[in-house]
């Protein structure tokens, strides 16, 4: 098992001994910070951000036999890449994404994620990263989002930048992830799927400013800020 197979693994003792490891709770951290394991709501439709060992169809051949099952779990349509949909489900773990730097960087663990600044969310459960790229979304027609890569690490399009008021992302605000290479925004607006997930809703990137592309922080297990922070803060107050 890789890296993020374990980190997903154990994600449930993180959320238990998250006091014993230097983390804190929901109610206890307003800034979001980099390390930090969060689900994501979008407060339009009420649904958290969210992906799974289900795929966007693709007509290339899969090879090692592997075709006719990934067909069982594939949506029509797309990159053959795996799916990232809306759920109302709250107590799904396949909901919980890690911040990280962008791609080619490291954000350190604690370090308050800035507004205008570039991460990366990548999913605890599967190690794929938030993707997006110029297929279309298979029910809106708009752009697909998905998740991308191995253990961690993809490439340039799992960038996304964080769009806030203020200087830092707050864990009660309301935010926007606009994908850094394409500038769509990550969004959702109510279409739902059918089966292989029915009643999950689509994910995808969209160029207009709405309600349907709003984000808050919820559940999660919150890195606390750095020391450096506190120590700028303090010498800003002298």
């Amino acid at each position: 098992m890789g890296q993020w197979g374990r980190a997903g693994a154990a994600v449930g003792s993180l959320l238990l001994f998250a006091g014993l490891l230097g983390l804190a709770g929901a109610s206890d951290l307003p800034l979001v910070t980099c390390g930090s394991v969060v689900k994501l709501l979008n407060t339009r439709h009420n649904v958290r951000l969210h992906s799974h060992d289900v795929h966007y169809g693709s007509g290339e051949p899969m090879g090692r036999g592997l075709e006719k099952e990934r067909r069982k779990k594939s949506l029509p349509g797309g990159s053959g890449q795996q799916s990232v949909t809306g759920i109302s489900d709250v107590d799904d773990s396949n909901s919980y994404w890690r911040i990280r730097g962008k791609t080619s960087t490291v954000c350190e663990r604690g370090t308050p994620v800035r507004c205008g600044q570039a991460i990366r969310l990548t999913h605890v459960n599967t190690g794929r990263n938030l993707h997006s790229h110029h297929f279309s979304s298979p029910l809106s027609g708009n752009q697909e989002v998905s998740a991308f890569g191995e253990e961690g690490e993809g490439d340039y399009l799992d960038d996304w930048t964080v769009l806030c008021s203020g200087s830092h992302w707050v864990r009660d605000d309301e935010v926007r992830f606009k994908h850094a290479s394409t500038d769509v925004l990550l969004s959702v607006t109510g279409e739902q799927y059918g089966r292989p997930i029915s009643g999950q809703k689509e994910v995808h990137g969209m160029t207009q400013q709405n309600q349907n592309n709003y984000w808050r922080a919820m559940e999660g297990i919150f890195m606390k800020p750095s020391e450096l922070l506190r120590t700028e803060a303090h010498h800003a107050e002298l």
